[in-house]
């Protein structure tokens, strides 16, 4: 099965740890959004989309990949880390996806270390994240989600 994951990870790398683990474990194609805007993601049999949190939703140049380059019909998935668990990041992606006739085929989200606004102050929050066992996990969800039918 041919996988690739569109991601965003600037502010601590922190999407990106599990990213890497993943295409190193099980060859999944990675794309970074912010340096390549369109991409013919026709061969792909899974099409994962992948941020941290930014104002509670995916980051802005993830949303608009998904939204420019994503064939009909898809399977998709998504992964993102965050400095604080809530509901509600994915329903942006969700929408644009699913104007797409997409099949949502799954979501990992983890902690991640963040100093963003305010968290600066007190040194950041969900240090030391993600850790050993959340990256095994994303990896886990990614070999589960690319056997699935």
């Amino acid at each position: 099965m041919k996988s690739v994951i569109v991601y965003y990870s600037k502010h601590h790398g922190n999407t990106k740890k599990l990213l890497d683990k993943i295409a190193a474990e099980c060859g999944a194609d990675l794309i970074d959004a912010t340096e390549v805007k369109q991409a013919d993601l026709s061969g792909y049999d899974l099409i994962g989309f992948a941020s941290g949190i930014y104002y509670s939703k995916f980051q802005k140049s993830v949303l608009d990949f998904a939204e420019q380059n994503l064939p009909e019909g898809k399977r998709v998935f998504f992964i993102y880390t965050c400095g604080s668990m809530r509901k509600g990041y994915t329903d942006l992606i969700e929408q644009t996806v699913r104007a797409k006739n997409a099949d949502i085929a799954g979501t990992y989200c983890c902690k991640g270390y963040d100093t963003f606004g305010p968290f600066k102050l007190v040194g950041g929050i969900a240090k030391g994240h993600p850790d050993d066992g959340e990256i095994a996990g994303a990896v886990e969800f990614f070999k589960k989600t690319a056997q699935q039918n």
